[in-house]
């Protein structure tokens, strides 16, 4: 028998966990499944092992249609850097602590006696909750889930390259050089409300430099701020706006 843990998912406790992940479920024995961690179940079997085999797939699969159409313009070495960061073992722990789920996990009580669950522990109920969710209400409320969940993330992956801020490189260089501090314009904007692109360019006294796409000002304003940087050391812009979004 696996060590007794601390958490007894009570029908109301169910209902909390269920609140808290914006979902409710129709068969809740999946939920109860997913949150229970291995050290804790009677049989590997009746643990979230599998269900967070499925749910390593399908956000890699979700992710990754994000990805392709939120910025259309990026390479697949870019695509994959992003998708890197936004599915790893790191980002998908932190989002059991971000969400709140900690309180729902059924651990055993070698686990749960520790000051610090295991990244691993963490990151394997995130996916198993995914794998619950698409068997129990199919792909798109999986991918709502994730929208919700990791939307911040996939922003935040995408506005550095390698953690390189060309807006405030462009500042220092421009103010040393100019005097002058960068601003950017908004130049278009194209697609529905849950996947817009924004084109954007950065302007230095008069001098308008070459625009670029991104999936949120944020990121346009960093890419057209590369293509800034890139245009005055004589270069290709990186992030042509010509390509079709």
């Amino acid at each position: 028998m696996p060590p007794e843990s601390d958490v007894t998912l009570t029908p109301d406790l169910i209902s909390d966990c269920e609140r808290v992940l914006g979902y409710v479920f129709t068969d809740r024995g999946l939920l109860a499944r997913c949150l229970t961690h291995a050290s804790a179940a009677r049989t590997r079997l009746e643990s979230n092992e599998r269900l967070e085999f499925l749910g390593d797939a399908i956000l890699g699969a979700i992710v990754c249609e994000l990805l392709y159409h939120q910025y259309p313009e990026s390479s697949e070495g870019e695509l994959t850097r992003i998708k890197s960061v936004v599915v790893s073992r790191e980002t998908c722990a932190r989002m059991i602590e971000d969400l709140g789920l900690m309180p729902f996990l059924v651990l055993g009580k070698g686990i749960a006696t520790h000051d610090q669950v295991p990244m691993s522990v963490l990151a394997t109920a995130f996916e198993a909750i995914l794998g619950a969710i698409y068997i129990d209400g199919g792909f798109e409320s999986a991918r709502q889930f994730v929208l919700h969940a990791l939307g911040d993330d996939v922003e935040r992956a995408a506005d550095c390259d390698i953690g390189v801020n060309y807006k405030s490189q462009l500042q220092q260089r421009t103010q040393r050089a100019f005097g002058e501090t960068p601003s950017y314009v908004l130049l278009d904007e194209k697609g529905p409300d849950h996947s817009k692109c924004f084109k954007v360019a950065a302007i230095v006294g008069e001098r308008q430099f070459p625009a670029a796409w991104g999936a949120s000002k944020k990121v346009a304003e960093q890419r057209a701020a590369h293509n800034a940087l890139a245009t005055m050391d004589g270069e290709t812009p990186p992030h042509l706006a010509e390509e079709t979004v």
